[in-house]
This record gives C-alpha cells, structure tokens and sequence, in this order.
C-alpha cells in the first residue's frame, strides 16, 4: 500500500538555515532518503518552495480563480512529502517517524487511493 507522508513545519521553529542543528537536520533527512532507498520503500519525495511562491486556484460559477499563496492559513506550512511503499500503517508510521521534522512539526501519513488495482 502507498502512503503519502506530508512534511508540516512552523518556519519559526524549524533551525536556521546554516546552524549546526539545520546541518544536522538535513543529516537527518539524507539518513531517512537512504534508509528508505536502501528497505525498497521510497517511491518519491521532494521538498517545496516557500508558501510565498504557491498559487492557488479555484473554479467558483465556472470561473477561474487564482490566489497568490496557499488556500490555507495555518502556522504550519507544508514543506515537502515522501510517498512510500509499504505493507501497512504500522510500517508507515516508522518511516515518518524517521523525518526530522517530526521533531518539531507535524508528519501526516495518508494512504494513497488507488484507482487501477492490479488484477
């Protein structure tokens, strides 16, 4: 089963960039990335731009509407994502409790539909 696991900081809790403890927290990302490679688990994964960079869009009386920033206003941002493959919840709590993050932010762990089963 493929879960997403989403990355949740408060920029003002997250370490600044170029301190010993941001070093060591992209350590820790690097170590989960390989981890994760090395178990056959990670389907893909990447980090986002700033929430000043998004755009969001919606379709209100068939009109096109788009905002400068996410749809949300929340302290937390999200930062960045793994999907992975395992066998179950369980399995996908241990990768998300691997990120970094986690320490002081929120991972979300949610199972990806599937619309084509094999079979």
């Amino acid at each position: 089963m493929q879960y997403m696991l989403l990355i949740y900081n408060d920029p003002a809790r997250e370490p600044a960039f170029g301190t010993p403890e941001f070093e060591r927290m992209m350590g820790g990302y690097f170590a989960a990335n390989e981890q994760m490679k090395a178990e056959g688990v990670l389907v893909s994964g990447e980090g986002l731009q700033g929430v000043e960079t998004a755009t969001s869009l919606r379709i209100r009386a068939d009109r096109v509407e788009t905002m400068d920033g996410p749809f949300a206003e929340t302290r937390e941002h999200l930062g960045g994502y793994y999907v992975i493959d395992v066998p179950d919840l369980d399995a996908a709590l241990r990768y998300a409790a691997l990120i970094p993050s986690a320490r002081f932010g929120t991972i979300e762990v949610r199972p990806l539909m599937d619309y084509n089963p094999a079979g």
